[in-house]
């Protein structure tokens, strides 16, 4: 998912990273964990691993959210298959509309959501917002996949939306009404805030809104860690922001082991536990033979792109559209196909092994 990720230029940069204008962006009201807060708590959970989870008969979190499509058989059946493999987290994107048109039938749906995830014995990372895609969203029917494009109905949360009277008032109450209802809830592990903050060109321009909900999520002060990843490091003062203020650091990194492994080192320099909310692009390198084995030597936990084929597109590139729709030659993501069928059972094997399976 998304743009190209850019590499590190050594630890002198990521030095300036965590520290430039830091002084300029005051933490919201409420405390960050310690170091040693973050650690005990890492050290209570098994080592983390699992996939961004969409079932794949929705296209969106609308379709995957709305009353009349949202889908718990195709949920529970396809956590079964994550089950197998010894997945025990799976990271979902919530959506703000969803609520907005349904509050209490949202808030059904997620404790139901829970509630699948748990007897699979599975614990759930929450995203709310996320800058990625599509920046118009309409509540009702969602369109159907493009053809040979990868994520053509994902949505921006809450993309154009931001600019509209009286937009932040509606978003507040969201996240606080959402994480209010399951602050102490252990189904949750972590709430992942914002999804790349700053892509689809919006760069600084969204610190507005990411130093609001982390105000937000301060006010509430759930059980669970908050956090928001990084993931382009030319971004310095979100990335300084989102580091500083997370109580567990969670970040991107779609490169291969040798490229990831200097990513975690330099992230480790601030003392807290790690958890990489998404990896695994098969034709840039990032795979599970090369880079799931390093996460879990490192400590890390791992959360890849990718679960099931679907509506989504996912198993075409990022940048190499098909418009004949047909099954590319290697896969960028995913990992199984709809029936349950691995597409590739030599990585299914390798998940197994190092998930103790």
């Amino acid at each position: 998912m998304k743009s190209q990720f850019l590499k590190f230029i050594g630890a002198i940069f990521f030095a300036a990273l965590v520290t430039i204008n830091v002084s300029a962006q005051r933490a919201p009201a409420g405390k960050v964990w310690t170091a040693e807060k973050a650690n005990a708590w890492y050290a209570k959970h098994k080592w983390m691993s699992g996939s961004d989870f969409i079932p794949s008969t929705a296209i969106n979190q609308l379709e995957m959210w709305q009353a009349n499509s949202f889908d718990p058989t195709t949920i529970d059946m396809e956590l079964g298959y994550a089950e197998g493999i010894g997945f025990n987290t799976m990271r979902v994107f919530l959506y703000s509309l969803a609520w907005q048109q349904d509050k209490a039938g949202f808030k059904k749906r997620i404790d139901q959501y829970l509630t699948i995830a748990n007897k699979h014995h599975i614990q759930t990372i929450f995203v709310f917002f996320d800058d990625c895609w599509n920046a118009a969203a309409k509540i009702g029917l969602q369109p159907a996949p493009k053809v040979g494009i990868h994520n053509s109905g994902w949505l921006q949360d809450p993309g154009n939306r931001e600019s509209n009277p009286g937009e932040t008032v509606l978003l507040e109450a969201y996240v606080k009404d959402v994480m209010t209802s399951f602050k102490h809830d252990k189904r949750i592990l972590l709430w992942d805030l914002y999804n790349e903050p700053g892509n689809s060109a919006k760069k600084d321009k969204s610190m507005g809104l990411l130093v609001k909900i982390f105000g937000w999520a301060r006010t509430v002060n759930p059980d669970q860690p908050v956090s928001a990843g990084l993931w382009d490091w030319s971004f310095e003062s979100l990335n300084a922001y989102q580091a500083i203020n997370s109580d567990i650091v969670t970040y991107h990194d779609y490169t291969d082991e040798k490229s990831h492994l200097k990513t975690i080192q330099l992230l480790k320099s601030h003392g807290k536990p790690l958890i990489c909310t998404e990896y695994m692009a098969r034709t840039r390198g990032s795979r599970f033979a090369n880079v799931m084995p390093m996460l879990k030597q490192e400590h890390v936990g791992a959360i890849n792109w990718g679960f099931v084929m679907g509506k989504t597109n996912t198993i075409y590139a990022w940048d190499n559209p098909m418009p004949d729709g047909s099954e590319p030659k290697e896969w960028f993501h995913d990992i199984f196909r709809k029936d349950g069928t691995a597409y590739k059972p030599e990585e299914v094997e390798v998940i197994r092994k190092l998930n103790g399976k």
